[in-house]
């Protein structure tokens, strides 16, 4: 039926007049047919052109990484291109020569005649640069009408299958393509479709059961939100993070000790659960140490970035390995949170993106002022305490408000709960008659000696150091500036038994910066190599406040109770006093012993500007990250979650939105729900995943149409739902829930289930697998203790990560071990045996 406004022949006029008007001024725009670098020029570059004339090579001094590159005089003295003058450019003229030696590209077939077109278009229209797609910042997008017919009045084919407005971006590629939507999956397909996704295990029985009697058309919208507040939410979704974390329950490297980080894997959970906003989530993992007064959970949140392997073993570099760490901080940034491969700027710019081999320093500066080096301890770590330590600590902290200046509070606070700021004995240098001892401590013989440079003592007048000697009447003495310089101070050292201890020492102060030469002499002892006093750590600082106030002497002896006190611990990052701050420099060629140019800690100027007023520290790093106008951030975790609902990401390649990445499916709806998820959501994890598996497009049947294997094979339009392989997790999780086997203690740290013995033969750890009880190893998968050098096998064979570096998709495989590890495991074993008689129990007669 025609719209009532063109019922008679004068109203057909007036529209048709209307409808010239309008076409015509698309037919006649002078824009209309001009080239577009980024869809037209820019595909041709990176697949015929950039890998000669990028940012590592520019053979004849030609480079196609930016416009001012390009229209830079090469080799030959003059410009390749000449914008408005195809003619007159050498670029051209490579492109169409008959001769191989001059032909571009170069021993390559010539390009075809319909790209030459667009290039020579292209300069002549003044060749004009474009943004990549991904270094856009995001803007508001309105979704499509999905009207069509003839000025698109008439509803679009398959709107009433519409359920929200992701279907609207998804509806419009479908009909383009000639297709139709699946229609939705039956309710028990749903069921569990939603749960793995959601909780990554089968829904509660009585949940589950509630859904599929509930009759009611909102039933799906209910069960999806009592599973988005189900408490293993945040487990299912801290198993994807602790990828990109690169987590491990270890070292890694050679001896690959076990380490304590699993508080870290805890506040992930935590924090999924109660949906923390993303860009505090961000701001906590990168700099919770930086915000103001810190609590316990934003130190352990920066265990993000403590996940990084420390070497331990005897002979290495303590730099070498701080500074690798510093560098996978950066990589890992910049591949989990903004979906960029960033490694290759060590050793150059960028090939591909415009980014440059100075601008991955400035960024590495931000991460180079940690605390944390390469020590066998891996300081610094925050104690936990419990119990009476837990009063005791807080019993301390309000007598300190009551007696002090708020920033030495802090100051005394934050050495009882982290040993800083500190000085590892790794730093000594000029050693004579002594050692770095297994490159993990500083050991003094007889008559030796070492330097601590550029040590600052302004306003200092106490030594806290934890040593241990198990010689007695030695003498420590420090010396300023030289071995026979003035005395700071002489200490009387007896035997500690061999045990580490910490213990305070006063000295008269002195200002200003000093390098400080100790001395050890010991006039009992002969043996000349045997080493008699080793350091572990030093700390300048000024004796416990107070003195004289009431409740000094108790609170003086808690402090060293709490400071002494072997607490459980766990990694965190903290920053370098200002005295102590470390100058940042390029690597020549990536070579960390090469340094060239010292830089400040900035962003690449391909990105949005770094926020003004921000501090030029990891607060501020955290800052720029969540912007709203960083072009990446929120792109990168929608499409993170999207692949994890779908199997693959609007954007394929979630490692990289480059130009070299996979172009999005769905730009537009991309950017509609990266908008989305920072403005109306402000952050919100779970109501983005609402949205995401309430749209119609979530709720489609998996059922494979022979039009739609035709035109779609790999899905891209999402015209069905995908068939998606469980995760590692999910497999261990789904056997053990449904064989009721499943042991539902949250948190804490990992655990041990069966595994074959001999897979930790390590000849340099005497470490070994011990089975949990019963109980314990029934566990989810995300509590299983992970090695470095040695995963869990049954998850590494269904395609679990090794964790060793920032992993940012799985690899999905299909091999005869998954099979053998499902029929042979004693875990899956078991788990068959328990669902055989839940079935026996629960189950019914067969007919």
């Amino acid at each position: 039926m025609l719209p009532t406004f063109l019922s008679s022949k004068k109203h057909w006029l007036l529209f048709a007049l209307v409808a010239l008007v309008v076409l015509s001024g698309s037919l006649f725009d002078p824009q209309a047919g001009k080239i577009s670098f980024n869809d037209q020029v820019k595909p041709i570059l990176n697949t015929k052109c950039i890998t000669c004339h990028g940012g590592v090579k520019q053979k004849g001094g030609f480079s196609l990484m930016t416009r001012a590159d390009a229209l830079k005089p090469t080799d030959s003295g003059h410009p390749a291109i000449v914008p408005g003058h195809p003619e007159k450019s050498d670029f051209i003229a490579r492109l169409t020569t008959d001769d191989p030696e001059e032909r571009m590209p170069y021993d390559h077939p010539p390009l075809p005649k319909n790209e030459i077109i667009i290039f020579r278009n292209w300069i002549q229209e003044g060749a004009n640069w474009g943004t990549h797609w991904a270094y856009i910042p995001v803007k508001k997008i309105t979704p499509p009408r999905l009207n069509m017919g003839f000025l698109g009045l008439f509803p679009a084919k398959n709107k009433n299958w519409i359920r929200n407005d992701i279907d609207r971006f998804i509806l419009d590629k479908i009909n383009s393509a000639g297709l139709s939507p699946s229609p939705q999956a039956d309710k028990t397909a749903l069921l569990r479709r939603v749960s793995m996704d959601l909780i990554g295990m089968p829904a509660p029985e009585l949940l589950a059961q509630a859904f599929l009697k509930n009759k009611d058309p909102k039933a799906y919208e209910a069960l999806v939100d009592s599973l988005l507040e189900n408490t293993r939410f945040g487990e299912r979704w801290a198993a994807m993070w602790l990828d990109l974390a690169r987590y491990s329950d270890s070292k890694g490297y050679e001896r690959d000790y076990a380490r304590s980080i699993w508080p870290y894997r805890d506040w992930l959970i935590r924090a999924f659960n109660q949906d923390m906003p993303y860009d505090r989530f961000i701001t906590e993992q990168i700099a919770g140490d930086l915000l103001p007064h810190p609590t316990d959970a934003q130190y352990i949140a920066t265990g993000f970035h403590r996940n990084t392997p420390t070497n331990d073993e005897g002979g290495t570099d303590n730099e070498e390995f701080r500074v690798d760490a510093v560098l996978d901080r950066v990589n890992t940034t910049w591949e989990a949170l903004m979906g960029t491969t960033f490694g290759c700027i060590q050793c150059h710019g960028h090939p591909y993106d415009p980014i440059k081999h100075d601008e991955y320093y400035k960024f590495m500066a931000f991460f180079d002022n940690t605390r944390d080096e390469d020590t066998y301890d891996e300081y610094p770590v925050l104690k936990i305490f419990t119990g009476k330590d837990s009063i005791a600590f807080e019993d301390l902290k309000k007598w300190l408000a009551k007696t002090t200046t708020p920033q030495r509070a802090d100051e005394v606070i934050t050495f009882v709960k982290t040993g800083q700021p500190s000085i590892n004995s790794i730093q000594t240098d000029q050693l004579v008659e002594a050692a770095l001892y297994d490159t993990k401590w500083l050991a003094l013989r007889n008559h030796g000696s070492a330097r601590l440079a550029q040590v600052n003592l302004t306003e200092k007048s106490q030594l806290i150091v934890r040593l241990q000697t198990n010689k007695t009447h030695g003498v420590w003495t420090i010396h300023l500036d030289s071995k026979t310089g003035p005395v700071l101070t002489r200490i009387k050292v007896n035997t500690t038994e061999g045990k580490w201890s910490t213990l305070p020492f006063d000295f008269t102060p002195v200002k200003g910066v000093h390098d400080l030469f100790f001395t050890y002499e010991n006039a009992t002892e002969k043996d000349p190599f045997v080493p008699c006093l080793q350091f572990d750590w030093f700390c300048f600082t000024q004796p416990f406040p107070g003195k004289g106030q009431a409740g000094y002497t108790e609170q003086l002896a808690q402090f060293w109770t709490l400071t002494r006190q072997n607490a459980p611990s766990t990694m965190i990052m903290m920053e370098n006093p200002n005295d102590r701050l470390r100058v940042s420099h390029v690597f020549e060629r990536g070579n960390w012993r090469v340094k060239a140019q010292a830089v400040q800690p900035a962003t690449p100027q391909a990105l949005t500007p770094f926020p003004k007023n921000a501090p030029k520290n990891r607060r501020g790093l955290a800052q720029w990250l969540t912007d709203t106008q960083n072009p990446l951030t929120a792109r990168t975790m929608v499409n993170r979650l999207w692949e994890q609902l779908y199997g693959q990401g609007l954007v394929e390649t979630l490692e990289d939105f480059g130009t070299q990445g996979i172009a999005p499916t769905h730009p537009e709806l991309l950017d509609w729900l990266a908008w989305r998820y920072m403005h109306d959501y402000h952050w919100s994890t779970k109501k983005l995943l609402r949205e995401l598996v309430l749209s119609a497009t979530y709720q489609q049947s998996a059922k494979i149409s022979p039009e739609g294997e035709a035109k779609d094979p790999y899905n891209r339009l999402y015209a069905r739902s995908p068939r998606v392989r469980l995760s590692a997790e999910q497999i261990r999780d789904q056997a053990l829930a449904v064989s009721g086997l499943m042991f539902p203690k949250m948190y804490g740290p990992s655990v041990m289930p069966f595994q074959p013995d001999g897979i930790w033969s390590n000849p340099w750890s005497d470490e070994a697998w011990q089975v949990s009880d019963p109980n314990e190893q029934h566990r989810r998968a995300i509590y299983t203790f992970w090695k470095r050098s040695a995963p869990y096998p049954s998850a590494m064979t269904f395609d679990a990560a090794a964790r060793e570096v920032c992993t940012v998709r799985r690899v999905r495989t299909n091999t005869p071990l998954q099979a053998l590890v499902m029929m042979n495991d004693p875990v899956y074993f078991e788990a068959a045996q328990h669902l055989a008689q839940r079935m026996a129990r629960q189950g019914g007669k067969s007919p």
